[in-house]
């Protein structure tokens, strides 16, 4: 990623008691995320701070706290209790950066499958930059937070073109393509250390395969698979996978 300089001093400004007190860049208008972070404050509050907490007095709630956010590893802060879905997501090589975030937020379970975050995601762009630009600044800017790589946006961000998420699949040329699938993952929707696939809305399946085909979601054997994979192929997967049910 492009490296960028560090903003300016810092001012001290007292916030909600959402989060205690702030730091935000004297004079700064716009982060590198492309952001306005004074924005990002009534964001964060309304969509982030009944459950996570950011600042120098935040500690764990019901999520983590979100000190030192952009460069960290998916669910590896020390003392938080995670999904068993965002710890492998961790292991799988998900690091929390601009793209990953900005994805996340937008749609979680695009991200991590599996997450219990109880968020249906901020479709609106502008305010997720804000958002960012915002948590940005308690990564790499204030004292006694340990600080981040710089991180800039490059190219457009995530998308899923409307024409595939429209796409009605075959769900008997997917049967056929999913032997692939069902050499890792169970076929009954049983956890035995992989995601189970089956039973999911035909849209989520595919926004996942997207993400990953794109390189936003870390796995490198399911990168290779999806890069394999043509959008009638994953249409037909997503619509023969979702008439599948757990085994009860």
């Amino acid at each position: 990623m492009t490296g960028l300089g560090r903003n300016p001093v810092i001012t001290l400004l007292a916030a909600t008691g959402i989060v205690g007190s702030l730091f935000f860049a004297d004079g700064v208008v716009a982060s590198e995320t492309g952001g306005d972070p004074e924005k990002g404050t009534k964001v964060f509050a309304r969509e982030c701070g009944t459950c996570h907490k950011v600042g120098p007095e935040a500690r764990n709630g019901i999520g983590p706290h979100l000190n030192g956010l952009f460069g960290r590893r998916a669910g590896s802060l020390e003392g938080f209790r995670y999904s068993k879905a965002m710890r492998e997501a961790g292991e799988n090589g998900l690091v929390w950066e601009f793209e990953t975030l900005d994805l996340f937020i937008e749609n979680p379970r695009s991200v991590v499958k599996g997450t219990r975050m109880s968020y249906r995601g901020l479709k609106d762009a502008d305010k997720r930059r804000h958002l960012l630009a915002f948590l940005r600044q308690f990564s790499d800017n204030p004292r006694d937070i340990p600080e981040a790589a710089p991180t800039l946006p490059e190219g457009p961000g995530f998308q899923v073109p409307e024409s595939v998420l429209k796409m009605e699949g075959d769900p008997a040329y997917g049967e056929y393509l999913a032997s692939e699938c069902f050499t890792c993952h169970s076929k009954d929707g049983s956890d035995n250390g992989i995601s189970p696939i089956i039973g999911w809305p035909p849209e989520d399946f595919v926004v996942a395969l997207y993400a990953y085909k794109t390189g936003y979601r870390k796995h490198p054997v399911m990168e290779m698979i999806a890069r394999s994979l043509g959008d009638e192929e994953i249409a037909a997967l997503a619509a023969y996978l979702a008439t599948l049910q757990p085994s009860e």
